[in-house]
């Protein structure tokens, strides 16, 4: 995806003619116009060159982004607001003419203001007005050229509305001074008297212009603000970094850090880049990356990401990841990208914004025949005209949804989760199903020790210690749980020798010249008589889906310690929280029945699915999806078929690459509380969009017709809407959408206090009792995919077709067993996948 700055643009009109004539180049596949950083990205094969050159041909200008630099160096600069600072010099400038004007035209004209005696003449009172005036109009020249422009290019926008109101209320006001001056020519006092009274509107020429620039610059320092949360990670970074070399700390800047590098990090430090703990113990608070306040404890061998800071202990660490490929700069990325992208919801506004300003430019003309035609006077009509082209605003339509995106996606990344696109921040909330893996979502996905039961007289010391000593040197990960376990206790290891393992068994190791064994219940049983009260309780034990393992030392037996993979301690927390949400929670997994029952019920998952495999995950989705808006939560290899399947997938960060690079969601931390608070996050995302289109389109619905004139007409009201008033009003319908984006700012995503369930479609019955859907195959040869990654790309785009209900992606065979259930083209299969770079040979 290639990325450039777009300049010119005013409103919703702009991005879409950008969009169209962009779309129109030959190699481009697919193209996002960005009003709120006014930025594009495209996707295909044309050359940059032609593509500044549609740009231009369309009347804006466009400039590719800088090349890549080390952990996005340029992305502070590239957010950083500079439109505000020349809109308010503007402002600044045109307010100090407007108020000069204002003094001499209404504060003389209406109250009789003191003005030096040249100007008791009207005429040159008059023509002092115009000079101010086109002062005014000079400073916001901005709003003529690209307003006129756009005409030239066959095209309008916001700024043509706002350049034809002023424009014509000067060109009124300068034909109605030359009729002023021929008739005071010929003496003709009266005439010159009613026409300096009714027909000059040079302060309305400078007005409009300069309300529309208040509005501007405050929609300008809004859209700044929706960025905040991006600035906020970038000032994290660190400009140097201290690096050992040849034995000496040495200070260099954060560019020249390599992998491999051995870094050091003092007390109050942010860590420069990604890595791993070599030596040293400390705590890091990861709250900029995770939005987990409480500290993390940093030992030998844990890794540390950059931008995190070191709270207690001095550490040494070795580089992992640099520049662009620290965990940070992939947050800043992704969030970037996902306000480069449109939510679906966002193409609402771009059809009504396609035709909004052509459509007021031919009310205006009408509302001016109109009331001419009623018998009104030229200027009475006039007037309605340039209200209803200066108060029209298709500025609120463009950015409704954009600033929202934006500043969700911020509140986001600050809390740990990463929306990859609009379209995934706008559909998370929309899941009514919500499918958990079990191993490494609801479970910690490593065994730990649950219980520990000695045999009648050993005690519990002997039977841990016994078990520690002989379980140490195995690289079991039962063996490992009971050592971590040890380890928590303080517990020292006796020396043993003669150490066995014994596969599918245990193991056996010789201490004080006694055999210490351990391992199920088959090995110890064969070599030792177990008591009854143990077996008991190992088959109580194995019913709670535990794995009970049994220690002997010589011939006596020493007891029972069980471990399991437990879940996580907000697993339970979680669920009821998506419970509350309205959403109906089902745990998918591959292990026996019993298990996955036993983990169900301690999580408080009502809905089991157990016994199936990775390949049937997909199948199980799929037929979720007929039920409603189905999300995945999973985190390794083996989910990522069905993450893609998904209408929604939730990857847990801690999880395997392919399981992340098939999900449209990230979340940071493995918190199973993560997938509640981003559902919450979207749907109030959604709900802002939702409230700033209805202000959007409400306001012009209301808006146009007062400026037309017609409540004064049908309920007789006596206002009568002037081209200033109408020109604040559009200004503050702007500013009013931004300031209400900014409200997401405030939202707390993990306070589950106001939770409420969304009304569920009733589809669980779908399509049962209508006419049954005929199933159809397609076979596709694709050349290219080479990898899982590869296969879950092309599967995601195939799936997003209407029509297309299952697919079988298999990048051995370079082929796509696609199932239709009704007739797709196969123009439009090969044309979704090769948008994904890769090349279709056949369909069949």
């Amino acid at each position: 995806m290639d990325k450039y700055k777009v300049t010119g643009m005013s409103c919703a009109a702009c991005q879409v003619r950008v969009e169209k004539a962009v779309s129109a180049v030959e190699g481009v596949k697919s193209c996002s116009v960005s009003l709120l950083t006014n930025s594009m990205s495209v996707e295909g094969t044309a050359s940059p060159l032609e593509i500044v050159k549609a740009v231009e041909k369309a009347g804006y200008g466009a400039s590719p982004e800088g090349g890549k630099k080390p952990d996005n160096e340029n992305a502070d600069e590239e957010l950083k607001d500079v439109e505000t600072p020349k809109l308010f010099r503007r402002l600044i400038s045109s307010s100090s003419v407007l108020i000069i004007l204002m003094y001499f035209s209404m504060g003389h004209m209406m109250f009789n203001f003191p003005v030096p005696p040249i100007f008791e003449n009207s005429v040159c009172l008059c023509i002092f007005q115009m000079l101010l005036s086109l002062a005014v109009l000079i400073i916001n020249k901005d709003f003529f050229i690209r307003g006129f422009g756009a005409v030239l290019h066959k095209s309008s926008n916001m700024d043509t509305l706002v350049a034809l109101g002023s424009s014509a209320s000067f060109l009124y006001s300068l034909t109605s001074l030359f009729l002023m001056a021929y008739a005071m020519g010929n003496g003709d006092g009266e005439t010159v008297r009613k026409i300096s009274m009714t027909h000059i509107w040079f302060e309305s020429a400078a007005m409009i212009p300069t309300l529309i620039t208040i509005g501007k610059t405050l929609e300008s320092y809004s859209k700044g603000r929706t960025t905040d949360a991006l600035k906020d990670l970038i000032k994290l970074r660190p400009k140097t970094a201290v690096v050992i070399k040849d034995g000496e700390e040495t200070e260099i800047p954060i560019d020249d850090v390599k992998v491999g590098d051995i870094f050091v990090v003092k007390p109050g430090e942010n860590i420069p880049v990604d890595g791993v703990v070599t030596e040293g113990i400390t705590s890091v608070n990861e709250s900029a990356l995770t939005g987990e306040s409480i500290p993390a404890d940093k030992n030998e061998g844990d890794e540390v990401s950059a931008a995190t800071n070191n709270l207690t202990g001095y550490v040494k660490c070795r580089a992992l990841r640099v520049g662009e490929d620290t965990t940070l700069s992939q947050i800043i990325k992704t969030v970037s990208d996902a306000a480069a992208t449109k939510a679906p919801i966002a193409r609402i506004a771009d059809k009504v914004s396609s035709v909004f300003v052509p459509a007021v430019i031919c009310i205006a003309l009408l509302t001016c025949i109109g009331w001419l035609i009623a018998g009104k006077s030229f200027s009475f009509s006039f007037t309605r005209a340039v209200s209803v082209l200066v108060i029209s605003c298709p500025c609120a339509l463009g950015l409704a949804t954009p600033v929202a995106i934006m500043v969700g996606n911020g509140v986001g990344a600050k809390s740990g989760i990463l929306f990859k696109t609009a379209a995934s921040l706008e559909s998370c909330g929309k899941a009514e199903i919500v499918v958990l893996d079990k191993t490494g979502t609801v479970t910690k996905g490593a065994p730990e020790v649950t219980d520990v039961i000695p045999a009648n007289g050993v005690s519990s010391e002997r039977l841990l210690e016994a078990a520690y000593s002989l379980e140490i040197k195995s690289e079991h990960p039962l063996a490992k749980a009971i050592s971590s376990y040890g380890e928590t206790l303080g517990l020292e290891a006796i020396e043993t020798t003669d150490f066995k393992i014994l596969p599918g068994n245990g193991l056996t190791a010789v201490c004080n010249n006694k055999t210490l064994s351990g391992g199920n219940l088959s090995f110890i049983g064969g070599i030792n008589d177990i008591p009854k009260e143990l077996l008991k309780r190992s088959e109580e034990l194995s019913n709670e889906s535990k794995t009970p393992l049994f220690f002997a030392e010589g011939d006596e037996i020493l007891g029972v310690i069980a471990a399991a993979d437990a879940i996580k301690d907000e697993s339970k927390e979680a669920v009821r929280q998506m419970k509350s949400l309205g959403l109906r929670v089902i745990m998918l997994t591959g292990d026996n029945e019993k298990t996955a029952n036993a983990v169900g019920k301690k999580a408080e998952i009502d809905e089991i699915i157990a016994g199936v495999l990775p390949n049937g995950k997909e199948e199980v989705i799929r037929r979720l999806r007929k039920e409603g808006k189905t999300a995945m939560v999973g985190d390794g290899i083996n989910d990522a078929p069905a993450l893609t399947s998904a209408d929604i997938g939730i990857a847990i960060g801690a999880g395997t690459d392919v399981a992340v690079d098939a999900a449209d969601v990230v979340l940071m931390k493995s918190r199973l509380t993560d997938v509640p608070a981003a559902i919450r996050l979207s749907r109030a995302v959604i709900r802002n969009i939702h409230e700033n289109l209805f202000w959007a389109f409400f306001y012009n619905i209301i808006c146009i017709p007062l400026a037309i004139g017609l409540y004064q007409v049908l309920f007789g009201l006596g206002f009568e809407m002037k081209p200033a008033v109408g020109a604040a009003a559009m200004s503050l319908s702007s500013v009013t959408v931004c300031l209400n984006a900014l409200r997401l700012n405030l939202f707390k995503p993990f306070f589950a206090g106001r939770d409420k369930p969304l009304h569920r479609r009733n589809n669980k019955n779908k399509n049962t009792n209508d006419t049954e859907e005929k199933e159809m195959t397609k076979t596709m040869v694709i050349e290219g995919m080479m990898c899982p990654h590869c296969e879950a790309a092309v599967k995601k785009a195939l799936e997003g077709i209407e029509g297309v209900s299952a697919t079988d992606v298999s990048h051995e065979k370079g082929t796509a067993v696609v199932t239709l259930v009704k007739d797709v083209p196969d123009d439009m299969l090969k044309k979704a996948v090769e948008d994904k770079d890769y090349k279709v040979v056949s369909v069949s």
